[in-house]
């Protein structure tokens, strides 16, 4: 069996590799249109920012290398640009030479991946772009020469791009015409991230667009101009599905290659992974796609499995994802509020303010964490954190609760490691189980933090429960302030009518509610609190 596979890096290689432990006499070829096969792609920033010192740290493997531990036969500078699926060949043209071949299979596999969007604005062609070793190469040969810089995009790669950028001393602008930056948060989730960016020198122009990129500068579409040595595209990927679209594969709406589960495309003995195949979304069931490094190396260890034999169901995505910034850490998994209600799908949304790990034990530091649930079936449909330490425990359980089916009252069971000095007895995913239990059973009401000015037009009392400190440092406009403690004696203090009864992060909110509720008052608690509503409206 001659098995070939188009692109190396995270799919093509975990395909060519796994196929070579599956099956010792197979022939494997691989073309690898760029210099490199295998590195470290999401690496990439840390190098132009000196966190990683040694450029060799990101080159993975080497031709050489393969070929002496997998007897690979992988050609780099080898581009494919005609596939005949009929006669089963591969036009593969050597960019080093210039001449052409072609090379036959029996079985196909294409990780084309996907390549920079960059705009065909003026100046463009003076943008730089992060996907591959030449792009760092290039990058990091600017960063020595300039002052300022511009990226354009806040999604994940725009911030890994804005704080590399700010380590090594050059004045960032950040350029989003969202009006957020990482748009698959939501704006509450997003806000805290935008503070770090901007405590360490980061400008963020949002709701803007790039109108033209000039020699030193950039004209923004309300015509101002800000300085920019450097500008670096970060505004997404697009699949690189031209050479599939001209062999007559199916393309899905996206661009992407359409693949079954068994990552089987349109055409007999041609497959396809990674980036560049759309992928089925496990919150909708529909295509999407979803450009992540390990959704890429697990195609390509499933690929293998299928033309090995092997039984293989290709799993949906949930888009799990995670970024640093600075001191803070931004992570998700599945889907947003906002992309919920545009979807029109009812869901329950919680917020949770807990420590990262035991109060009392040193250094411990609050995480924020939304949880979005079916009202209906108790199933997660998503969840964000922002913190410091623990925000990848949390998303990494809450992504394997959600891809076992682990309803989200259940939370509460799971059996988590604890130390003071890792978490708490009741670990912040179990509180997530406790409040999405009280919501299921009707022990708990709540409102969001973007229904409180609709509450108070309809007749809503805020009720601030904090101490008269906490109050006097900030707290919603409107609001009487009855802490807790004396709110049992003092409720005849509060108007008739309904309540809306808030604390710093929900928990003596939840007191005061049920507290409330059982004086026969109309109770409602202010999910995720004073600081939820705070991050959001001033963020």
């Amino acid at each position: 069996m001659k098995v070939v596979i188009v692109g190396g890096v995270a799919g093509g290689m975990s395909a060519a590799t796994r196929l070579r432990r599956l099956d010792e006499s197979a022939e494997i070829v691989v073309l690898e249109r760029g210099a490199h096969v295998s590195f470290a792609n999401c690496g990439l920033p840390y190098y132009v920012g000196g966190v990683i010192e040694e450029r060799e740290a990101l080159l993975l493997q080497t031709p050489e290398s393969l070929a002496a531990r997998f007897r690979l036969d992988v050609r780099v500078r080898h581009e494919a640009v005609e596939i005949d699926p009929a006669e089963r060949t591969v036009l593969v043209r050597d960019l080093t030479s210039g001449t052409q071949l072609l090379e036959s299979y029996d079985e196909l596999v294409l990780s084309t991946g996907a390549s920079a969007i960059v705009p065909p604005l003026p100046g463009a062609e003076r943008a730089l772009v992060l996907r591959d070793v030449a792009d760092v190469d290039r990058l990091a040969d600017a960063v020595g020469r300039v002052r300022t810089a511009v990226v354009v995009g806040a999604g994940f790669i725009g911030v890994e791009m804005a704080e590399n950028l700010t380590r090594r001393g050059i004045s960032t602008t950040v350029v989003e015409r969202g009006d957020q930056v990482l748009g698959p948060l939501d704006p509450e989730m997003a806000a805290p991230v935008a503070a770090e960016m901007r405590g360490h020198g980061i400008r963020l122009e949002t709701g803007v667009e790039l109108e033209r990129i000039d020699a030193e500068s950039v004209t923004l579409s309300d015509q101002r101009v800000v300085p920019a040595e450097l500008v670096v595209m970060a505004i997404g990927v697009r699949p690189e599905s031209s050479l599939a679209r001209a062999a007559g594969l199916d393309i899905g709406s996206g661009g992407g290659i359409v693949v079954d589960e068994q990552l089987r495309t349109s055409a007999p003995h041609i497959y396809a992974v990674g980036d560049v195949v759309q992928k089925r979304d496990a919150v909708s069931g529909q295509d999407a796609l979803v450009p992540l490094a390990n959704a890429a190396n697990r195609q390509g260890r499933s690929v293998a499995d299928v033309i090995a034999g092997l039984p293989v169901v290709d799993p949906p995505a949930q888009g799990t994802a995670i970024v640093g910034v600075f001191e803070l850490t931004a992570a998700m998994t599945g889907w947003s509020e906002k992309r919920l209600l545009a979807a029109g799908r009812p869901f329950r949304a919680l917020h949770a303010h807990p420590m990262a790990h035991a109060g009392y034990y040193p250094g411990a530091r609050a995480l924020s964490i939304k949880l979005l649930v079916d009202p209906e079936t108790d199933e997660i449909l998503g969840a964000q954190a922002v913190g410091g330490d623990g925000v990848d425990k949390r998303i990494d359980v809450l992504a394997t609760a959600m891809a076992g089916g682990i309803r989200a009252s259940r939370l509460l069971d799971l059996e988590l490691a604890y130390a003071p000095q890792f978490g708490s007895a009741k670990d912040p995913v179990n509180m997530l189980g406790y409040m999405a239990d009280n919501l299921r059973t009707g022990g708990l009401r709540t409102a969001q933090w973007h229904e409180v000015y609709k509450a108070v037009a309809n007749g809503a009392q805020l009720v601030d429960v904090r101490s008269p400190s906490e109050f006097a440092g900030g707290s919603v406009p409107g609001a009487r302030n009855i802490p807790l403690d004396e709110l049992r004696a003092r409720a005849d203090e509060i108007p008739a009518g309904p309540i809306l009864a808030f604390c710093q992060v929900g928990q003596r909110g939840n007191s005061a509610t049920r507290l409330l509720t059982q004086l026969g008052r109309d109770a409602v608690n202010l999910d995720g609190g004073y600081r939820t509503w705070h991050a959001a409206t001033t963020g």
